[in-house]
């Protein structure tokens, strides 16, 4: 359990320092559309930071369980967030990583499904 409060810690604080990078350093350097993104990729990391932690601390869900949602969220950030950060801050072009932003987003809307599909069993919801 500590370890994925250990990982999701540093998520969060990356995400800080990210962010207020981005509003102080950034905005000389990248066009309003680039820290437009750049802030998103920081909003969706947070977010996701803060999901986390109640993952973490949420005693509804099996630790395998948790394992599992906790494993799609921080592929999600790393691919989402991560592919537009280095996007936005090299001179990697979008085009030669297209692909990684759109399946990071994929591995966040299935761990948003993967909750509620396992909070549906734990109310006997049919659907």
């Amino acid at each position: 359990m500590f370890k994925n409060l250990i990982i999701t810690c540093f998520f969060g604080v990356t995400a800080i320092v990210l962010g207020a990078f981005g509003s102080h350093a950034l905005k000389e350097i990248l066009t309003f559309d680039q820290l437009q993104s750049f802030e998103t990729a920081v909003r969706y990391q947070i977010y996701h930071a803060i999901v986390l932690l109640f993952v973490a601390t949420f005693d509804g869900i099996s630790a395998k369980q948790k394992q599992l949602v906790n494993a799609l969220f921080y592929l999600g950030i790393l691919f989402f967030s991560g592919s537009i950060y280095v996007i936005q801050l090299t001179s990697i072009q979008a085009k030669s990583i297209w692909f990684i932003t759109p399946l990071g987003g994929l591995f966040l809307i299935a761990g948003w499904i993967t909750m509620i599909v396992l909070f549906i069993k734990k109310v006997n919801v049919k659907l």
